[in-house]
């Protein structure tokens, strides 16, 4: 089994080298060779695991997440911080220690062999189908060696690393506090390929039914789980006289797991004494959870940092006296963002408490002082520009506006090359960083000047090739519509649909656009202060206003095209699941070439919301009724356009 996975991992990097980045690292010969020693192994074993790319065929994408009741509820485990309790919990008997993993309880059906269903843990009654996922997590088997019907439970996890490198990927509005809160946005995902390039790790913790064979120890069906193919949580047979000991060891192995885990689990190891147990109303009897007691130290905040990402994002930092808790010396914590920053009334010379998360990541506990003093700079500690407050979904954060930052360079050459941007293929944002790298990509002109690094060919991972499509592509891209261009920018607030209008009300004039003062901009309709303040203040730098007219002198760009005019006037708000389109961007596209407008929430200036679940209580149809504005289904629109 180890062997097939690491040829699993061989083979789809051989793949992804190929396919995706224009390079070979194998021959076709040596690929051949490991691909059937791969199918070979599969045969012998009956096992298949997700990942394999024996098993490679399309993603599934599905309109909504289907509810399934459990056949046996899932309950929560009682809990202590007390290693006493554990002790006396114990008496006599042998339990089973193993690791409390930090992600989401998927529960799996198999029938014959293969993956039946997959479903989360939902309130423990009834959770949602994510069979569609769990096909392409990266170490679950989607065959095994088994005719009977098999239910387990176990979790589902991203590491640490994975979780870095995809929050590094996504959006600034997208991006996860927690590998938890990643894990379980991806396996509810409604497109498996999320899934797929997110390296989702299912580990089992459990086995419900395996039909026709029988345990009488919970160890044992761990050992007969992994026969089959299953990663299963590190586990270890305890008992009153050592679990303070094997506490110890778990303890001191947390800092080298690429794994969140929030504490450890004791169930005991005999099956017929645990169905003596039985449960109460909210535990069962037989196992117990043990959680970290997380020792704190006190100590005093020195300074609070405030570091600039490559997103423009501003993160505080809190610089304290160094303490030594849990067996390291610390003297920096994150404080997140804004609004925990202002929670926790933070001021230079407070006397806090500190304490290591699940005893691996520093975090501040308590202000003893409350000062409330600290300051939330006015200008970026990086490049000076001007900052702003932005809520997103974890809180307030502090951003830097200006988009020539350096440390968001990166970030603005990706956003810049994009599909609703100026649509360069070939420019991945890897690719963009060596090119910074090496000093020939500084700033969006510079894409256009590429043709004449002919050193680019002789760069690992291209050719020549690689360098001819990357220039074909950066030609094509100068012919493209103005509202294209203005997103390209990245302007705060400014995607390609306040791009469409701000072009539109000027038609196109481009000296109109860099001239317009904000009282100006806030005339159009749907732009606010926000947003006319920062198209204003974006042009209004000399730096943003000498790159932008070297821009359009190598752009051509194109006449708006047409549009009918059958929905000018009308501001529509679309909301659930379609069935008549592709999606929700398809009837959005459709209104808009037909001169209305969609906004992304509901208010008196609304029109019409689109929802196919007129009764549906969700916020949306709520404040439509409140505010009196119809609720059409797709028929209905569909009758209304003709």
């Amino acid at each position: 089994m180890e062997r097939m996975k690491e040829l699993i991992d061989i083979l789809n990097e051989a793949s992804r080298a190929y396919y995706q980045e224009d390079r070979q690292i194998m021959t076709d010969h040596e690929y051949d060779k490991l691909y059937d020693e791969l199918s070979q192994l599969e045969k012998e074993s009956g096992i298949v695991y997700g990942g394999s790319p024996t098993q490679r065929v399309g993603y599934t994408v599905l309109s909504s997440l289907q509810k399934v009741r459990h056949e046996s509820p899932i309950l929560s485990l009682d809990k202590t911080k007390e290693p006493d309790r554990l002790v006396s919990w114990l008496g006599g008997n042998e339990a089973m220690l193993s690791w409390k993993l930090d992600g989401l309880t998927i529960v799996l059906t198999y029938n014959h062999g293969v993956l039946e269903r997959a479903v989360t843990r939902g309130n423990g009654e009834i959770g949602e189908d994510i069979t569609h996922n769990a096909k392409y997590f990266k170490n679950l088997p989607g065959k095994i060696n088994f005719e009977g019907e098999l239910n387990l439970r176990g979790e589902g996890i991203i590491s640490f690393t994975e979780f870095e490198r995809i929050n590094s990927e996504l959006g600034d509005d997208e991006v996860y506090k927690n590998p938890r809160n990643l894990c379980s946005g991806t396996v509810r995902q409604l497109n498996s390929k999320v899934a797929s390039d997110r390296n989702v790790m299912f580990y089992a913790f459990t086995l419900v039914k395996a039909g026709g064979v029988e345990f009488e120890k919970k160890s044992e069906q761990m050992d007969f789980l992994a026969g089959l193919g299953f990663d299963v949580v590190e586990h270890y047979i305890v008992n009153a006289d050592n679990i303070k000991e094997w506490i110890k060891f778990f303890a001191e192995k947390i800092e080298r797991n690429d794994f969140a885990s929030d504490g450890l689990v004791l169930t005991f190891d005999s099956i017929p004494y645990s169905r003596t147990l039985g449960t109460t109303a909210k535990f069962p009897k037989d196992s117990i959870a043990f959680k970290w007691s997380d020792e704190q130290a006190e100590t005093t905040l020195l300074e609070i940092e405030w570091n600039t990402s490559r997103t423009g994002r501003i993160n505080p930092v809190a610089v304290f006296e160094p303490v030594d808790i849990e067996g390291s010396t610390v003297n920096r914590a994150s404080v997140h963002n804004v609004s925990v920053l202002e929670s926790l009334k933070l001021g230079v010379g407070d006397k806090i408490k500190v304490y290591k998360a699940n005893m691996i990541i520093p975090q501040i506990a308590e202000n003893l002082t409350c000062s409330a003093t600290a300051e939330i700079p006015k200008v970026c500690p990086v490049c000076g520009g001007e900052t702003e407050i932005r809520m997103l979904k974890e809180g307030r954060e502090l951003y830097c506006t200006n988009p020539n930052c350096s440390a968001q360079k990166i970030k603005a050459l990706v956003h810049y090359v994009s599909r609703d941007a100026m649509n360069i293929e070939g420019l991945s944002e890897e690719t963009i960083k060596k090119f910074a790298e090496i000093g020939i990509l500084e700033n969006y002109i510079d894409i256009y000047s590429l043709k004449e690094h002919t050193e680019i060919k002789e760069m690992e991972g291209f050719g020549q090739k690689s360098f001819d499509n990357l220039v074909s592509a950066v030609e094509k891209s100068r012919t493209v519509p103005l509202e294209n261009f203005i997103n390209a920018l990245g302007i705060n607030q400014v995607g390609l649909s306040n791009a469409k209008l701000l072009c539109k009300y000027y038609n196109n004039d481009i000296e109109a656009i860099i001239s317009a003062d904000p009282e100006e901009l806030k005339e159009i309709e749907g732009f606010g202060e926000v947003i006319a303040h920062s198209i204003h203040a974006y042009f209004a730098n000399e730096k943003n206003l000498e790159l932008f007219r070297k821009g359009i002198s190598l752009l051509n760009f194109t006449k708006p095209a047409k549009t009918a005019d059958g929905l000018a006037g009308l501001t529509f708000v679309i909301t659930g699941d379609v069935e008549k389109f592709k999606n929700r961007n398809e009837v959005k596209a459709l209104i808009e070439s037909l001169g209305g407008k969609v906004t992304g929430s509901v208010t008196s200036k609304t029109n019409y919301l689109i929802n196919n679940d007129i009764n549906s209580t969700s916020s949306k149809n709520k404040k439509a009724k409140e505010l009196n504005v119809p609720i059409i289904t797709e028929e209905e629109f569909i009758e209304m356009l003709s």
